[in-house]
């Protein structure tokens, strides 16, 4: 488990955060989970690495995450044997003290066989259903327009400025008060969406940036 995890963590030190939308893009919805995991992480600090494993998106994704935050190596190995330790010591425990449940649930399986088989096959026909649903729900994010900065960089020059907006939509942990960002761009907190887009015009073309 730490092997793994240590491997995420050089992949998450070298890619950033290439790495961490390939793994968001297997989610139904790849912001969200950016932004997710990032929040867990920004909150609790190395202390997320603690009960990551016990939280299904966020035990796959804290190991990346601080690789490319840049966390000490020493603290990260730290934190993450004490994380498994924790989660494999917590199964072992409930395994010891439910022990003749499992027995009796184990022996209950055999004894069911096909029946048992067909409710599995059911499920995972189901599932798989529900993750082409939701791909295809999803996929319309990808026609969300995208320009390269230089491209941005020669509107701003032109009369057309007049008619632009830039918001800087940096995650919080990744932003702070005094960092550098666009001249005469805005800023938009991405947690808060519902509300700051109350405040933006109408009548102008607005282009975002993030980390």
């Amino acid at each position: 488990m730490i092997a793994g995890d240590v491997l995420l963590y050089f992949m998450g030190r070298v890619s950033g955060w290439a790495l961490l939308g390939f793994l968001c893009r297997l989610s139904a919805n790849p912001e969200t989970c950016i932004l997710r995991s990032a929040e867990y992480f920004y909150r609790r600090g190395k202390q997320t690495l603690l009960f990551a494993k016990f939280i299904p998106g966020i035990n796959t994704m804290s190991p990346p995450l601080a690789g490319s935050m840049k966390m000490r190596m020493g603290d990260f190995l730290q934190y993450d044997a004490l994380g498994a330790a924790l989660y494999v010591g917590a199964y072992s425990v409930a395994g010891y003290l439910f022990s003749d449940a499992l027995r009796a649930i184990t022996r209950g399986l055999r004894s069911a066989g096909s029946a048992a088989e067909l409710v599995f096959a059911v499920g995972l026909v189901a599932y798989v259903v529900y993750r082409i649903w939701v791909y295809r729900k999803y996929r319309l994010l990808d026609a969300i327009p995208r320009i390269p900065a230089e491209e941005l960089a020669r509107r701003l020059a032109s009369e057309a400025a007049q008619n632009m907006l830039i918001a800087d939509v940096r995650s919080h942990g990744y932003y702070d008060a005094h960092s550098e960002r666009i001249a005469g761009s805005i800023r938009i907190e991405p947690n808060n969406l519902i509300e700051e887009v109350k405040h933006l015009p109408k009548d102008q073309e607005i282009y975002l940036y993030c980390t």
